[in-house]
Protein backbone atom coordinates (compact mmCIF):
# COMPACT_ATOMS: atom_id res chain seq x y z
CA UNK A 1 0.00 0.00 0.00
CA UNK A 2 2.79 2.44 0.92
CA UNK A 3 4.54 1.67 -2.37
CA UNK A 4 1.34 2.55 -4.31
CA UNK A 5 0.97 5.84 -2.43
CA UNK A 6 4.58 6.77 -3.16
CA UNK A 7 4.11 5.88 -6.84
CA UNK A 8 1.00 8.10 -7.01
CA UNK A 9 2.86 10.98 -5.34
CA UNK A 10 5.76 10.72 -7.80
CA UNK A 11 3.34 10.58 -10.76
CA UNK A 12 1.52 13.62 -9.40
CA UNK A 13 4.75 15.59 -9.10
CA UNK A 14 5.77 14.62 -12.64
CA UNK A 15 2.41 15.75 -14.00
CA UNK A 16 2.67 19.09 -12.19
CA UNK A 17 6.13 19.69 -13.69
CA UNK A 18 4.98 18.71 -17.18
CA UNK A 19 2.02 21.09 -17.04
CA UNK A 20 4.42 23.98 -16.48
CA UNK A 21 6.80 22.93 -19.25
CA UNK A 22 10.37 22.64 -18.02
CA UNK A 23 9.45 23.74 -14.50
CA UNK A 24 6.21 23.93 -12.53
CA UNK A 25 7.04 27.56 -11.64
CA UNK A 26 6.87 28.73 -15.26
CA UNK A 27 4.19 31.35 -15.93
CA UNK A 28 2.01 31.34 -19.05
CA UNK A 29 0.92 34.55 -20.73
CA UNK A 30 -1.38 35.35 -23.64
CA UNK A 31 -0.19 37.97 -26.10
CA UNK A 32 -3.46 38.90 -27.78
CA UNK A 33 -3.02 40.66 -31.12
CA UNK A 34 -5.39 41.69 -33.90
CA UNK A 35 -3.90 38.79 -35.90
CA UNK A 36 -4.51 36.15 -33.21
CA UNK A 37 -3.23 35.00 -29.82
CA UNK A 38 0.32 33.94 -28.99
CA UNK A 39 0.87 31.80 -25.88
CA UNK A 40 4.26 31.99 -24.18
CA UNK A 41 5.78 30.62 -21.01
CA UNK A 42 8.08 32.74 -18.90
CA UNK A 43 10.94 31.42 -16.78
CA UNK A 44 11.03 33.23 -13.40
CA UNK A 45 13.49 30.73 -11.90
CA UNK A 46 16.02 31.40 -14.66
CA UNK A 47 15.40 35.09 -15.48
CA UNK A 48 13.69 36.49 -12.36
CA UNK A 49 14.32 40.22 -12.95
CA UNK A 50 13.22 40.14 -16.59
CA UNK A 51 10.08 38.13 -15.88
CA UNK A 52 9.15 40.28 -12.85
CA UNK A 53 9.46 43.49 -14.87
CA UNK A 54 7.55 42.15 -17.89
CA UNK A 55 4.70 40.89 -15.70
CA UNK A 56 4.56 44.15 -13.72
CA UNK A 57 3.93 46.05 -16.95
CA UNK A 58 1.37 43.48 -18.15
CA UNK A 59 -0.43 43.37 -14.78
CA UNK A 60 -0.80 47.18 -14.81
CA UNK A 61 -2.47 46.91 -18.24
CA UNK A 62 0.23 49.03 -19.89
CA UNK A 63 0.54 46.66 -22.87
CA UNK A 64 -3.13 47.22 -23.80
CA UNK A 65 -3.49 48.71 -27.28
CA UNK A 66 0.26 48.84 -27.88
CA UNK A 67 1.97 47.42 -30.98
CA UNK A 68 4.45 45.17 -32.64
CA UNK A 69 6.14 47.97 -34.54
CA UNK A 70 9.57 46.74 -35.66
CA UNK A 71 10.81 43.88 -37.81
CA UNK A 72 14.27 42.63 -38.62
CA UNK A 73 14.55 40.34 -41.64
CA UNK A 74 17.26 39.23 -44.03
CA UNK A 75 16.05 41.85 -46.51
CA UNK A 76 16.10 44.99 -44.35
CA UNK A 77 19.53 44.90 -42.68
CA UNK A 78 22.91 46.04 -44.00
CA UNK A 79 24.65 43.33 -46.00
CA UNK A 80 27.71 43.38 -43.72
CA UNK A 81 25.69 43.08 -40.47
CA UNK A 82 25.00 39.82 -38.61
CA UNK A 83 21.44 38.97 -39.67
CA UNK A 84 18.46 38.58 -37.36
CA UNK A 85 14.80 37.61 -37.81
CA UNK A 86 12.46 39.02 -35.17
CA UNK A 87 9.42 41.12 -34.41
CA UNK A 88 9.63 43.77 -31.69
CA UNK A 89 6.84 45.28 -29.63
CA UNK A 90 6.08 47.21 -26.50
CA UNK A 91 5.15 50.67 -25.34
CA UNK A 92 7.32 52.65 -27.75
CA UNK A 93 5.43 54.73 -30.28
CA UNK A 94 6.36 57.34 -32.85
CA UNK A 95 3.54 59.54 -31.58
CA UNK A 96 3.44 59.04 -27.78
CA UNK A 97 6.03 59.24 -25.05
CA UNK A 98 6.76 55.97 -23.27
CA UNK A 99 5.99 55.92 -19.54
CA UNK A 100 9.02 56.32 -17.31
CA UNK A 101 9.66 52.77 -16.10
CA UNK A 102 12.47 51.29 -14.02
CA UNK A 103 15.41 49.84 -15.91
CA UNK A 104 15.81 46.06 -15.69
CA UNK A 105 19.12 44.55 -14.50
CA UNK A 106 20.64 42.73 -17.46
CA UNK A 107 20.41 38.93 -17.15
CA UNK A 108 22.75 37.41 -19.72
CA UNK A 109 22.15 34.03 -21.32
CA UNK A 110 25.36 32.92 -19.63
CA UNK A 111 23.65 33.58 -16.26
CA UNK A 112 20.23 32.16 -17.15
CA UNK A 113 21.18 29.20 -19.32
CA UNK A 114 18.56 30.29 -21.87
CA UNK A 115 19.37 30.81 -25.55
CA UNK A 116 17.82 32.75 -28.41
CA UNK A 117 16.27 29.76 -30.15
CA UNK A 118 13.29 30.22 -32.48
CA UNK A 119 10.29 31.59 -30.57
CA UNK A 120 12.30 33.15 -27.73
CA UNK A 121 10.96 36.23 -25.90
CA UNK A 122 13.76 38.61 -25.02
CA UNK A 123 14.22 42.21 -23.88
CA UNK A 124 15.25 44.89 -26.35
CA UNK A 125 17.98 47.21 -25.10
CA UNK A 126 20.70 49.65 -25.99
CA UNK A 127 23.46 49.25 -23.39
CA UNK A 128 23.25 46.48 -20.75
CA UNK A 129 20.78 47.43 -18.02
CA UNK A 130 18.81 49.86 -20.21
CA UNK A 131 15.87 47.52 -21.02
CA UNK A 132 12.44 48.45 -19.70
CA UNK A 133 9.25 47.68 -21.64
CA UNK A 134 10.30 46.67 -25.16
CA UNK A 135 10.57 43.00 -26.09
CA UNK A 136 11.01 40.85 -29.17
CA UNK A 137 10.21 37.37 -30.43
CA UNK A 138 12.75 35.52 -32.56
CA UNK A 139 11.72 33.88 -35.84
CA UNK A 140 14.81 31.68 -36.05
CA UNK A 141 17.72 30.55 -33.88
CA UNK A 142 19.87 33.64 -33.19
CA UNK A 143 23.06 32.57 -31.38
CA UNK A 144 24.50 36.02 -32.12
CA UNK A 145 22.02 37.39 -29.55
CA UNK A 146 23.42 35.18 -26.77
CA UNK A 147 26.23 36.14 -24.40
CA UNK A 148 29.43 36.46 -26.42
CA UNK A 149 27.48 36.60 -29.70
CA UNK A 150 28.38 38.84 -32.62
CA UNK A 151 25.19 40.95 -32.69
CA UNK A 152 26.28 43.14 -29.74
CA UNK A 153 29.62 44.91 -29.71
CA UNK A 154 29.62 44.69 -25.90
CA UNK A 155 29.34 40.87 -26.03
CA UNK A 156 26.63 40.79 -23.36
CA UNK A 157 23.82 39.67 -25.68
CA UNK A 158 20.13 40.14 -24.92
CA UNK A 159 18.10 38.95 -21.92
CA UNK A 160 15.97 35.96 -22.96
CA UNK A 161 13.15 35.29 -20.50
CA UNK A 162 10.47 33.18 -22.20
CA UNK A 163 9.41 31.13 -25.20
CA UNK A 164 6.37 30.87 -27.46
CA UNK A 165 4.62 27.54 -26.84
CA UNK A 166 1.63 28.12 -29.16
CA UNK A 167 0.98 30.64 -31.88
CA UNK A 168 4.22 30.74 -33.87
CA UNK A 169 1.92 30.78 -36.90
CA UNK A 170 0.61 34.14 -35.62
CA UNK A 171 4.19 35.39 -35.08
CA UNK A 172 5.00 34.44 -38.70
CA UNK A 173 1.80 36.08 -39.94
CA UNK A 174 2.82 39.35 -38.23
CA UNK A 175 6.38 38.95 -39.58
CA UNK A 176 5.01 38.91 -43.14
CA UNK A 177 3.18 42.25 -42.75
CA UNK A 178 4.29 45.25 -44.86
CA UNK A 179 7.21 47.24 -43.51
CA UNK A 180 9.28 50.30 -44.33
CA UNK A 181 12.83 50.74 -43.04
CA UNK A 182 12.43 48.04 -40.34
CA UNK A 183 9.06 49.38 -39.10
CA UNK A 184 5.71 47.75 -39.74
CA UNK A 185 3.52 49.93 -41.91
CA UNK A 186 1.08 50.08 -40.18
CA UNK A 187 2.09 48.70 -36.75
CA UNK A 188 0.30 45.52 -35.61
CA UNK A 189 -1.83 46.10 -32.50
CA UNK A 190 -1.25 44.16 -29.30
CA UNK A 191 -4.74 44.08 -27.79
CA UNK A 192 -3.39 43.03 -24.38
CA UNK A 193 -0.89 40.79 -22.59
CA UNK A 194 -2.29 38.83 -19.65
CA UNK A 195 -1.35 35.94 -17.41
CA UNK A 196 -3.24 32.70 -18.13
Amino acid sequence: MMKQILTLMVLGMMTACNEGGKNGNNIEVEIKTVEGTIIAELYPDKAPESVKAFLAIADKGLYKRTHFYRILSGDNQPSNAPKAELIQGGLWSRTKARPDLPRIPHETTQQTGLTHAEGTLSLAREEPGSASSEFFITLSDLPGFDFGGENNADGQGYAAFGKVTRGMDIVRKIYRKPETDQYFDPPVMIVDIQRR
